[in-house]
């Protein structure tokens, strides 16, 4: 990727990242079979220009995930919502984990004291659209 590509994919990655911080729960959508299940989840962050999200590899999501790697993210502000599509990557990246339990330090403890490990994804083939009530105001992709 070249440079200005990269910027440019660095400047969306952060404006979908703004908009989830101030949302604070967003819910992320996976199929599980053939029904879609939804979950509130908050923890996001920005390492290596990619946006990244962690679930535990023990649960319902993770599994549904692996199996069926679509995914769709829906955040809600007073006056705007984001739906974002794309496919979830799984990175074994040790660094990426610590990363995680840097910034919520809270999750890191019950982790280790339970031996549950953490799966940290990013969205690849993102298209995400910033809406109002009837209408989209912007669309990005990367």
């Amino acid at each position: 990727m070249k440079k200005g590509e990269k910027m440019e994919k660095l400047e969306k990655v952060n404006k979908v990242k703004e908009f989830l911080d101030e949302a604070r729960v967003f819910y992320i959508v996976t199929v599980d079979k053939d029904k879609p299940r939804s979950r509130p989840i908050g923890f996001k962050m920005i390492q290596n220009d990619e946006l990244y999200f962690g679930v535990g590899t023990f649960k319902d999501v993770y599994k549904q995930l692996q199996e069926n790697p679509n995914i769709e993210i829906v955040a809600t502000t007073p006056k705007m919502w984001l739906r974002l599509d794309g496919k979830a990557v799984f990175d074994n990246d040790d660094a990426l984990v610590d990363a995680c339990f840097k910034a919520m330090p809270e999750i890191e403890g019950l982790y280790k004291a339970n031996g549950w490990k953490m799966g940290i994804f990013h969205i690849e083939n993102v298209h995400a659209e910033f809406k109002e009530m009837i209408s989209t105001k912007e669309i990005v992709e990367w």
